[in-house]
């Protein structure tokens, strides 16, 4: 189980807190799961948010974790560095691209653990892991120190195995965090976008648990806000990595994505920002008159691992979590299981900025089904 490419202790703390390895950590090179990147420099300073974290007395890092290549890809396949094995379904991937922290909780070798979620890198792999996951808001944990440089995608987010723990993982890495409390009366606006029948059904059955009022709404322009999505961290992580795209050492897979990134055109991508402006619009409108959506995390059962170890990919399975890091609004998915017994989530979206309250709709959802 190749988890931790690098381990380190840091801080005091009892709990445990892993971190993927595109965040900086002060003396570590931070490699992005690359072969290409093992002679890197190691680190001047922490990341940003490494740095809140060890500011508090609670937590304590023990080492960094693998990931699919350049944090570009779903499955959390790593021919170079390692794939992490899912401990729960061992026999499906782990997800991508933050697979070694989802695995590390999932697992139990860290309480918590530090992804980053530019198309869902976060979700995916913790619905595939069966652990909890949460995107923040764009912008409200500090990208500072944090591999690629620049994105209007990427967020650093967190997994834990239970509610409690991604609320208190989740305070110590927000900027300028708010004192709330959850209304007296939670309402969920329903989205019932095409999914399996199987993950469908365990939604609905988790969901008629719930002492909530559900309305149905709608996202229409949801499937364009997933091209979108891909056509912009297509044009970014080529303007970060194009200079990797023959070299070798790189795996065969990210090459070939990297090339196809590289015919990204400014049209395309000018579109694609128009898409994100409208669709923004139109889940902050979803959102206008209750406390969060409810969606499936992943629209079908994950990849089986033997599948994807072949060659084998599905960018449609994030199709229903790659939308909310072109809005950015806060994201978070609970774990759910199947009558089969297979991985499903069920993800929240919460208005911009509302990621504490996100968090403490969580805490109640995991109470209210007895997990």
């Amino acid at each position: 189980m190749t988890v931790f490419i690098q381990t380190c202790t840091l801080g005091s703390g009892s709990k445990t807190v892993a971190v993927k390895d595109t965040i900086d950590i002060q003396g570590l090179p931070t490699r992005a799961g690359s072969a290409a990147l093992a002679q890197t420099e190691p680190a001047a300073q922490h990341a940003h948010v490494i740095k809140r974290l060890l500011s508090h007395s609670d937590f304590c890092i023990n080492g960094k974790t693998n990931l699919h290549e350049f944090a570009f890809g779903v499955t959390g396949i790593n021919q170079a560095t390692g794939t992490p094995t899912n401990p729960k379904y061992p026999h499906l991937i782990p997800g991508g691209s933050s697979s070694g922290s989802a695995v590390a909780v999932a697992s139990g070798q860290a309480d918590m653990a530090l992804g980053t979620d530019t198309g869902g890198s976060v979700r995916m792999p913790a619905a595939c892991c069966g652990v909890f996951g949460l995107k923040p808001t764009f912008g409200r944990v500090s990208r500072e120190g944090v591999l690629p440089k620049h994105s209007s995608l990427d967020c650093v987010g967190s997994f834990a195995r239970t509610a409690d723990d991604l609320w208190h993982i989740t305070k110590a890495m927000l900027e300028d965090l708010q004192d709330v409390q959850l209304p007296s009366t939670i309402s969920l606006g329903r989205l019932t976008p095409s999914c399996a029948d199987e993950v469908s059904k365990t939604l609905d059955n988790a969901l008629a648990k719930l002492s909530y009022v559900q309305y149905p709404v709608e996202l229409p322009s949801l499937d364009e806000a997933f091209k979108a999505g891909l056509t912009i961290i297509n044009q970014e992580t080529w303007a970060a990595f194009h200079e990797y795209a023959n070299n070798p050492l790189v795996g065969a897979d990210i090459r070939k994505r990297l090339l196809m990134a590289s015919n990204t055109t400014a049209e395309a991508v000018q579109e694609a920002e128009a898409v994100r402006a409208h669709f923004t619009a139109e889940v902050d409108q979803a959102l206008n008159k209750v406390t969060a959506l409810v969606l499936p995390t992943l629209p079908r059962i994950p990849l089986a691992l033997a599948d994807a170890l072949a060659g084998k990919t599905d960018l449609t399975l994030t199709a229903l979590i790659r939308p909310f890091n072109l809005s950015g609004h806060p994201a978070l998915t609970l774990p759910l299981i199947s009558t089969d017994g297979e991985p499903v989530g069920l993800q929240l979206v919460g208005r911009k900025g509302d990621d504490e309250r996100l968090c403490l709709l969580a805490q109640q959802i995991q109470q209210q089904l007895g997990d």
